[in-house]
């Protein structure tokens, strides 16, 4: 238990230290947020914090995200290729959550990011990048302190994005015959060099027996236009990358398994994507807009002070709309590669 427990504290520590690249890559238009572990599904509320800056305030969480993007989409319509681009991505995140109170909580976020991507356009290549996502620092209040008596709460977090990420990785391609070293495209950049900010909400409702509504919802403010890496596009106002927003939401309802204490099953939906123009700041540059909608089918385990989570979206609605300088240009939707399904999955510890 205590080598557990060391281990824990020496990836927060390290992750908040290192608090390299960024989570937000674009990603064939997923949004790559951290989702939090609503472990009150499931377990207990803690007791109260004992003393202030004591370990035993902390939870960290481990999560993982994969999904490989090869479906060709242009607008809503899937259209069947010979050959499609792969965009293989892993995502790592270390999200770290201190209880100042039962109320109130500072938390973080250090992604880790590996992708792949077959290019099949020029400068045709595989292109691969790694590093460290950028950090995400904020705090989290519960509206009413915990418990409570009608088994419900909605908590609400602010956090600010530092741009710590590479925003210009490059890669080897071949370009009319020739090896060059090109830009890696937009979906592999971990990082997009801007300062942001994430609004986010997450709550629960009681409804019957060992039976709860749930719902999370997040927002990425990027407020800068374009951050001056170029690409390797050639269309008009597509020559530097944009910028963008992103969200993700999720609401449905989990079910405790009878005769198997803390473990639960959950069905729901989730959306995700880019929009085409930013709530804040122009929205110039290249970019891909699109949204997901999918099913979300889940399992929640809790385990004393461990709870371990695993979801599976399949989507449903998949859509490229056209992003600002192509409606400027007249021209049709740009195109995107979406994935059929994503795993995610994490495991957390309470100290």
């Amino acid at each position: 238990m205590q080598s557990t427990k060391k281990l824990f504290v020496l990836l927060a520590v390290g992750g908040l230290v290192l608090a390299g690249n960024k989570a937000w890559a674009q990603g064939c238009v997923a949004a790559h947020t951290n989702q939090r572990v609503l472990d009150e599904l499931v377990a207990p509320n803690m007791s109260s914090p004992p003393s202030p800056f004591s370990i035993h305030n902390l939870t960290v969480n481990i999560g993982y995200r994969v999904f490989n993007s090869n479906k060709y989409f242009r607008g809503s319509t899937e259209i069947p290729r010979p050959t499609a681009v792969e965009n293989h991505q892993n995502i790592f995140d270390i999200g770290v959550e201190y209880r100042l109170n039962p109320r109130w909580s500072l938390i973080a976020d250090v992604p880790v990011y590996n992708g792949t991507r077959n290019q099949i356009y020029p400068p045709v290549g595989i292109f691969q990048v790694s590093g460290l996502g950028d950090i995400t620092i904020g705090a989290q209040s519960w509206i009413f302190r915990p418990p409570t008596e009608n088994g419900g709460n909605v908590a609400v977090s602010a956090s600010v994005k530092i741009p710590t990420g590479i925003d210009d990785a490059t890669g080897s391609g071949l370009y009319h015959g020739q090896i060059v070293k090109a830009t890696a495209d937009q979906s592999m950049q971990p990082g997009d060099g801007s300062w942001g900010f994430n609004v986010g909400t997450q709550g629960y409702k009681k409804l019957w027996r060992r039976a709860s509504a749930y719902g999370q919802a997040n927002y990425l403010f990027n407020p800068r236009d374009t951050n001056g890496v170029t690409t390797f596009r050639s269309q008009a106002g597509q020559s530097v990358m944009s910028v963008t927003d992103q969200y993700l939401y999720r609401a449905g309802v989990s079910q405790g398994v009878p005769k198997l204490r803390g473990l639960a099953l959950s069905l729901g939906v989730r959306g995700e994507g880019v929009p085409v123009r930013d709530l804040l700041g122009d929205s110039n540059g290249f970019r891909r807009p699109g949204s997901i909608v999918s099913l979300d089918p889940g399992l929640i385990f809790n385990y004393k002070r461990d709870t371990f989570a695993v979801n599976g979206p399949w989507a449903l609605y998949r859509d490229r709309p056209s992003s600002v300088p192509e409606i400027q240009n007249h021209t049709t939707n740009g195109d995107a590669f979406f994935a059929d399904y994503t795993v995610i999955a994490s495991l957390s510890h309470h100290f």
